[in-house]
């Protein structure tokens, strides 16, 4: 069995796994989950949170574990995972991008998320709200369910709605410093087809640009593991 590292994404926290946990351990695995620097109960004022805050967390779980570990990253996360396999390659087994950002060497975000080439504009307006000093994004908390829970039920999307917290900007701002040693790892991507904050023609955009071992497809929103938890766990468990 496998040891799997969960890193939740953007505006959430270690929360955010909650069904999906009990579902990989039911299947023999050692699952860990914690709240990046500024999320969830972790109260890093946001002004003050770097890339480097996020790298630094994830390498101590990492140098906590005896054996390699599945590194799986959701959404905002895909960057915190490249960057942290460059310093650490020989704690991980494998990458797994869910839904993620899947960022090349001296890429940011920012850059990812606006070289996106669009067919159409999006239907989904979008819920972020920047803050006047641009230190951090909130959410517009009647825009999410349709942005990020789109085939969630209205328990799970309440549920996250209590407990969303504000996202700092400067981590968007970033780039990766990557050699050799993040793209040694074997890496897969779990794409969400119906995808409203990170488009499905994003992501293959970026799969494109950073080829996978693997690509699995789910009939998903942007939020798995509250929409389709049991898919997500086969697939983990398969790829473990």
């Amino acid at each position: 069995m496998s040891t799997f590292v969960l890193v939740h994404g953007s505006w959430h926290g270690a929360w955010c796994w909650n069904k999906l946990v009990p579902l990989l351990e039911n299947e023999g695995h050692k699952v860990v989950t914690f709240d990046l620097p500024g999320h969830g109960l972790d109260k890093t004022p946001v002004q003050e949170i770097k890339l480097k805050h996020y790298t630094d967390s994830l390498t101590r779980i990492l140098d906590n574990e005896s054996e390699q570990v599945v590194l799986v990253g959701h959404s905002m996360a895909g960057l915190v995972i490249t960057q942290t396999a460059e310093y650490r390659p020989e704690k991980i087994k494998s990458l797994v991008y869910l839904c993620a950002y899947l960022p090349k060497n001296e890429q940011t975000l920012l850059q990812i998320s606006q070289s996106e080439i669009k067919d159409k504009p999006s239907d989904t307006p979008s819920a972020v709200i920047f803050s006047e000093d641009h230190v951090y994004m909130d959410l517009d908390k009647d825009r999410i369910h349709a942005n990020f829970y789109g085939d969630c039920s209205e328990d799970d999307v309440n549920y996250a709605k209590d407990k969303l917290c504000l996202e700092p900007l400067a981590p968007f701002f970033e780039s990766v410093h990557l050699t050799e040693n993040a793209d040694s790892i074997p890496r897969y991507y779990i794409e969400t087809l119906r995808d409203k904050a990170i488009s499905i023609g994003l992501q293959r955009q970026m799969q494109a640009e950073k080829p996978c071992n693997e690509i699995i497809s789910l009939d998903s929103d942007h939020s798995p593991f509250f929409s389709h938890p049991v898919d997500l766990a086969a697939h983990l468990n398969r790829l473990a």
